[in-house]
């Protein structure tokens, strides 16, 4: 399954929800950001590729609707409610992520 999870700029909460879960043979992950400073910026394309959207928070799923009406038709998004305090890697992100998507694998 193609997994890709989205937050603001793609540095810390997508990023480490990536690295969490790279390893997992039945899966490939991408991660995105929604901003256009970010560090991966998220595509028509990428929405595309992905069967499951991780958003960080409801606005991240609202942009993507908004700004990608079309690759959005049909797809799986789940919101994780996690909101932008925590830096890379964090054991607290890293906790709140892997409670949240790992039901979902």
């Amino acid at each position: 399954m193609n997994i890709l999870f989205i937050c603001s700029r793609n540095i810390w909460r997508s990023p480490t929800a990536e690295a969490i879960y790279k390893n997992n043979p039945n899966h490939t992950i991408r991660s995105a950001g929604t901003a256009a400073s970010s560090k991966v910026r998220v595509s028509g394309k990428s929405i595309l590729w992905a069967d499951l959207i991780f958003v960080m928070e409801k606005k991240h799923q609202q942009r993507l609707l908004e700004t990608f009406p079309d690759e959005m038709i049909n797809k799986r998004t789940v919101i994780l409610d996690i909101e932008d305090n925590y830096a890379y890697m964090n054991k607290e992100l890293i906790e709140m992520i892997k409670v949240s998507v790992d039901p979902y694998l």
